[in-house]
Formats: C-alpha cells, structure tokens, sequence
C-alpha cells in the first residue's frame, strides 16, 4: 500500500475495509476468487492513491463501498467485486481498458469498460440527457448485466453519501434516482435497494415531509414492536404444534411508500393503515416448502379472519423477478388489517438479494449460465433500439411496476403479462411474427376485440392472416412495451415505404411551382403544415393529404411566412431580465442571484404563495413555475435538469388565486351550508363554487375557491375537517 500518501490510521481502515469485504460477501470465494478480489483491490488502493473526496477521506473508500454492496446487498460473485472496486479506475485514473484486460481478463475489462462507457456518455443539449443515457445505460446490459448491477451500487452508495453537494445537484441526482435507478432496481427484484433509493431520494426532494414521517415512526416504533409480539403469542402455539421450524418479524412500511400513500390518497399519517407487515420465515426442504405455505395459511386464518380480496398468491405463480411468497391480510389483534407475508428460508433469500440468490450454490459455467437466463428475461425490453430516448423511458417505466397476470394458450401453456394487457399483447409475447399477422382473437373460445382487457385464468387464441399490416388504431389497442415498439417500427417501415414515393411527387410538384426542394423550403413546409419532422411532410404528399391546391396555397402565402417563420424565436431570460408589477403577479424571484422574470404558473400543479416552488424554462413560454410536489417534478428534474432554475416567493400580497378541494363524509341536514359558512367566514378566502353529491347518506363532492396563500388554505383545510360529518378534504 503507498504509504506516503495515506496516514497510518487510513492504512489501518483500508485494510479493515478488505477483511470486512470478504467476510460479508454472500456467495462462497474459491481461492482463486479471493485472489482476484485482492489483485482488483490493490489495483485500486494504487490508482486511486492520489484522489481524495469532498469530504477529505481518501476516494478508495468509495470503490470499496460499492464493492460492499455487490458483494453483500445484491449478493454477486468474485468477478463483480473485482469489477466493482475497478469501477472508476480507468475513468478516474492513468489506466486504460488494455492495462484492465492484461490483469483481470476478457470478462472483468469488458464489465470495467461498460461502465466506462455509461460515465463518459457524450452530452447533448438537444435532446432530454438522462433519458438518452437511460436508454443507453439499458442497452449495455446487452453486454453484460452486471455493468447495470454496480452501477446501481454505485448510485446508492452516491446517494447515502451527497450531504457536501450542492443544492440544486442534489435535487437533481435524487430526482434522476426516482426517475430511472429506482425503477430498475424494482424490475431486477433487488427491492431492499429500491426502497433505500427512494428513500434517499425523498430526503433531498422533499427533506420536511421525509423526516416528519420519519420521526413520527421512531415515535410508532414501540407500539409495532408489542403489536407484533401480541400477533405471535396468538398464533405461535399452533406453529409449533405443528413442529414448524420459524421466526416472525415485522417489516416497516419504507417512507417514501408511506409518503406517496398519504400524497394520492390525501390522508394523515395515521390514517395510513398498513405501516407494517408481518412475516413469517419458515425453514423447510424444497419439496415441502409449498404444503408448508399453505399449512402456515390455514393456522394464522383459524386465529385471524382473512380479507379473500387481498390474497396474493406468488408461490403457485412467482413474480417474473423470481419472487415467491404467500400474502394474506387478516385482521389482526386490537381489530387492525395487517399483511402477513408467509416465505421459506429460501423464498426471504431470493426477496432480499434478487437474482443472486438463484445460482448461490452455482460454480463456473453454470453461474454464468444462470445470468444468461436471466438476461433473456429483460432481453425484449430493450429490444427497440432505434425508439425516441423519451418514448423509451416512459415505455419501459409502462412495464416496471405493473401487476401480473396469468393467462394460457389453447395447449395449456402459461403467460405472465402486466395487468391491463390485450390480446393483442398476447399475440406479440408468443412471437413478433404472430403479433404483426394478427387478423383477431377469442377468449374462451370467444371472438373478442382486440383491445379487450384480458383477466387471470383466461385461454387465448390468435388468429393470423398473411395479408394483415398493422394500423395506428393497433397502438390504442397495446399496452406492454414489446407489443408497441414492434407495431411502432413496422408502421415506421410502412411510412418510410410511401415517404420515399411522397418525396419524388413533391419534389416534381414543386419545381411546377418554380421552387426548389432546399433545406429552409422543407422547414417552411413543416411550419406551414404543422408537422413535426420533414418524414411527415413527404409521407403526406405519397398519401395525398397534402394535395397540388394546398401546395399553391403554400406557394402564395410564402413571402408573408417566411417574414413570420424568420422573426420566431426561442424566448429566453435576457442578461438583466426586469419584474413587471403591472401584471399583478406574486413575487417570486428566481436562481442563487434572485432575479426577477416573467413566469407563468403552471396548470399541472397550480402553485400557491406559501408552496415550494421551482422554475421550468420552456421553449417557447418563458418560464413556466410549478410546485416541488408536482406530479411531473421528478421527470422535469431527471430529464431537462439544465432548465430548472432555483425559484422561492418573497412576499405576499392579496392576489388570489384557484383551488379546488374534494370534499367526502357521512352527509347530514345543514352540512353544505355548515360547509359553505367556514369558507365565508375566513379571511381572505372567496368561494366560487359547490358541487356536492350525496348517494346512501355518504356524501363527496368538490369545493372551487380564491385564497391568497399556502397558510390560508391549510388553516381553512383543518376548519372544514373539524365541522361533523366531514372525513376527508384534500387539494385536488
């Protein structure tokens, strides 16, 4: 180890680290694999040994940690610990990928260059960064799943460890978090990572709302502990009459699953009923871990009355992340729903490391065989290569956290497809080659449309035709990933098929006109036609849809647009942008040297004085404001962070503005007017319309009204909470 450039009590927490890396690894290491972690470790000590991080420690201790997580939370083998600790050392350091390949072989330099690669992407303001990233990131597992396995190490370890950073990076690396790493942390069943990164992820975004639901359930811990207790002291006499070998724990809700429970459903914490489950872990060989499920079932329902609605049942069918357990909700001591989740010993393992679990005790060729599996799985996700970056993201995002469904063939074969998924779905997931012919389909033996929303337990045949092309109606039709980029190329195929024929007819039809076929003639078509790219203008031309009338009609007008196409520009802030009062709106002062812009509030989230806010810089409407909580945030923040800009209210004055409230509870006589007084009644608030409903005495409806700010509508939200009859009110 270079001693001169780490201090003795470094040296001994580097060699710490080493040990501590080796003794939680969570697969077996060979010798051989020993030996390479510690030629990979060395390597990195001495390449890293100049380098130090913001918070002064040396930057070895970042490889180490991401090491640490391979090795123990996804639980992979040697060659990805090696990789991990190599993982910045030819971005960072003088080693290049040859230098990599002579030491650790093929399979590690290509790992090490992935992820090489994934960091050095080109960046191009054109298009939305961290969604073109994402759609390369996923296709560099095409090359080896464990470039995006410790690149989401990585990502953790950077969110556990960002307090030095800047603000506003902050909120960018967690909303990119949220936006895509989280995400695929999900797909790949890795769900304890998941969870830490959304959890991290609502510290910087929302940092109040993380740590009050935070300290309110340190503050809940006791009462979850003796529920718990009171849970097993039911139920363990019968499990050990029946010689069950068990523990029972309880797994907290995490806080970002809680937060976004409260934010869609509009409650309280303490109206979150399920802030925990219970699970019990059972030990059992495999031959009898099923009977064992279903036999824990059956004591746990004799004690507790089980909700036949909330059975989920992923040992007979597991999750396509390879999860399997059975869980029930019952109603619990003191006459609480609480989820019980029933797993083998085998079943936690999977759940808590994924993947890794499944080729543990694989050696060799079959551990890289068992990978190879694996990919195969996520293969036909990123099948569609040459898609819009943005359209990519939002299509894989489609299938990410869709709930399963389970349907057959007619020879009996089962198919996992998201909930929501068509026959038309199905078709694509047997073959491309069917999905593309399909004439029609039945459902239990039933013709049926295309777009009929397919249910478990369903039998599905397709019907092919060799003259059938699909149409643009077909993506209405298809819901999964697959079904729609492969209907999207053919449809691109077929278009690009008749643009090449449009192209000759307007080129001829044009020179008749006199004009020439340039670069400015075809941005002034796609202006005047309102189209998006010039494809769509030659495209119409082959169908006719842009005809030799409209054509002359284009000729004519082209002197006057032209002018009016020249003098459109991309509206942007100017150097010494000025507040104009006159136009009555609230101050909000924008960026770290708070000036003043025009803006716009949004309709998304409609802002109040009193909201945390931030600016969009649009392209063509200034700067558009929207709330921290807005429901397009994380994707404004992960995919144009270059156009968000530091925006915060400075005062207010008595400029109302919109609101509306949904309002429900258990109707009564006067309740409306009851209603009605404590808007009128407070200060500063204006109502401008009621609308309730009333149906078998519960009513719900929604209250439109003016107020001036965030403090205001809080305090009247509370009012309107406290008059009787009223259960819920929620900002809409």
């Amino acid at each position: 180890m270079e001693t001169d450039y780490y201090s003795e009590d470094e040296q001994k927490a580097i060699a710490r680290e080493y040990k501590e890396l080796l003794r939680i690894s969570y697969q077996t290491l060979s010798e051989e694999d020993k030996k390479l972690i510690r030629l990979a470790f060395d390597t990195a000590v001495e390449a890293h040994k100049s380098q130090r991080r913001k918070s002064g420690e040396p930057y070895i201790f970042h490889p180490i940690a991401v090491a640490k997580i391979v090795a123990s939370q996804i639980g992979l083998d040697a060659v990805s610990i090696a990789a991990a600790l190599l993982h910045d050392v030819v971005e960072d350091t003088e080693y290049t990928n040859e230098d990599m390949q002579r030491l650790f072989g093929d399979t590690v330099a290509h790992i090490v260059a992935g992820l090489t690669k994934i960091s050095n992407m080109s960046r191009d303001s054109d298009i939305s960064l961290q969604a073109e990233n994402f759609r390369k990131l996923l296709l560099t597992m095409n090359d080896d799943v464990r470039v995006i396995l410790i690149k989401i190490a990585d990502r953790l370890h950077n969110m556990e460890t960002m307090e030095a950073m800047a603000e506003h990076k902050q909120a960018k690396i967690a909303s990119e978090t949220l936006y895509i790493y989280a995400p695929i942390a999900h797909r790949i069943g890795l769900y304890n990572i998941k969870t830490e990164l959304e959890d991290l992820a609502l510290k910087y975004t929302d940092p109040e709302r993380y740590f009050g639901i935070l300290n309110r359930m340190k503050e809940s811990k006791d009462e979850q502990l003796s529920y718990i207790e009171a849970f097993t002291k039911i139920v363990e006499t019968s499990l050990n009459e029946q010689k069950i070998e068990y523990y029972i724990k309880g797994r907290p809700k995490s806080i970002y699953s809680i937060y976004k429970k409260m934010e869609s459903q509009g409650v309280s914490f303490e109206e979150v009923y399920d802030k925990f489950a219970i699970r019990i872990i059972y030990k059992s060989e495999p031959a009898e871990e099923k009977f064992l499920a279903w036999k824990i079932y059956s004591i746990v329902t004799d004690h507790f009355r089980p909700n036949p609605t909330r059975l989920r049942d992923w040992i007979s069918s597991p999750k396509s992340t390879g999860y399997e357990a059975l869980h029930i909700t019952v109603m619990g001591p003191k006459g609480k729903w609480v989820e019980v989740q029933i797993r083998s010993e085998r079943m936690h393992e999977i759940a808590e490391k994924g993947y890794a679990a499944h080729f543990k005790y694989k050696h060799g060729s079959q551990k890289e065989e068992g990978i190879e599996v694996w990919l195969n799985r996520l293969q036909e996700v990123f099948e569609n290569s040459e898609a819009n970056a943005v359209d990519f993201v939002e299509d894989f995002k489609l299938n990410l956290y869709s709930k399963e469904i389970f349907v057959f063939t007619p020879n009996g074969e089962i198919k996992s497809l998201p909930k929501g998924a068509t026959p038309l779905d199905f078709a694509f997931s047997i073959h491309t080659g069917v999905g593309l012919k399909t004439r029609g389909a039945k459902v239990n033996n039933k013709l049926v449309p295309l777009n009929q929303v397919l249910k478990s337990g369903d039998t599905v045949e397709i019907i092919t035709a060799e003259n059938v092309k699909p149409t643009k109606n077909w993506l209405n039709y298809a819901t999964t990933s697959k079904a729609r980029s492969k209907i999207k190329n053919a449809l691109k195929e077929e278009t690009k098929i008749v643009a090449t024929e449009g192209k000759e007819i307007l080129v001829r039809k044009l020179k008749q006109l006199k004009i020439n076929l340039t670069e400015e003639v075809m941005n002034e078509l796609v202006n005047y036609f309102k189209t998006k790219t010039s494809l769509d203008i030659y495209y119409q031309a082959g169908t006719g849809e842009i005809s030799s009338t409209m054509l002359k009609e284009f000729a004519s007008n082209r002197t006057s647009f032209f002018g009016l196409f020249k003098s459109k520009q991309v509206k942007r802030p100017t150097e010494e942008p000025t507040y104009k009062t006159g136009e009555h709106y609230d101050s909000i002062v924008f960026g770290k040297e708070e000036e003043t812009l025009d803006y716009s509030f949004s309709k998304c989230c409609s802002p109040i004085p009193g909201d945390p806010i931030f600016g969009f810089v649009t392209i063509n409407e200034g700067v558009k404001v929207h709330k921290k909580t807005c429901p397009n945030a994380i994707s404004m923040q992960s995919n144009y962070a270059y156009r968000i800009i530091q925006a915060k209210w400075v005062k207010s004055d008595e400029r109302d503005f919109k609101v509306s409230l949904k309002i429900s509870g258990i109707d009564r006589d006067g309740l409306i007017s009851d209603i009605s007084k404590a808007i009128l009644e407070s200060k500063f608030v204006k109502l401008t319309n009621v609308n309730i409903d009333t149906e078998g005495d519960v009513f719900s409806g929604k209250v439109s009204i003016s107020i001036n700010n965030n403090a205001t509508l809080k305090k009247l939200i509370q009012e309107i909470k406290n008059i009787k009859g009223v259960d819920k009110v929620t900002r809409l």
